[in-house]
């Protein structure tokens, strides 16, 4: 019998979380998330809805992450497009 696991080591590339997120403000003034969290399924798709999304949105980003979702560790958010306003993320 062949037992196979998948092991994470620094040679092991973690896959990548990316996500489009728009944003509009509320009566109050404050930023109301208006569409998302999307997932993309590559960078340049996230960069391109973003820019759609950037003419009709007060706020929109795109950004990624590694994401080992198993283990709950998920790398630093590095974004991809910005336009207007949009919350810090976390």
């Amino acid at each position: 019998m062949v037992i196979s696991s998948i092991a994470t080591t620094p040679q092991t590339k973690l896959p990548k979380l990316i996500v489009v997120m728009a944003f509009d403000p509320d009566d109050e003034g404050e930023l109301q998330t208006a569409f998302g969290p999307a997932e993309q399924q590559s960078e340049e798709r996230a960069v391109r809805t973003a820019r759609t999304l950037a003419t009709k949105h007060a706020g929109v980003i795109a950004w990624s992450r590694t994401a080992d979702i198993p283990n709950g560790e998920y790398g630093e958010p590095v974004v991809l497009f910005q336009h207007g306003s949009v919350p810090d993320l976390e």
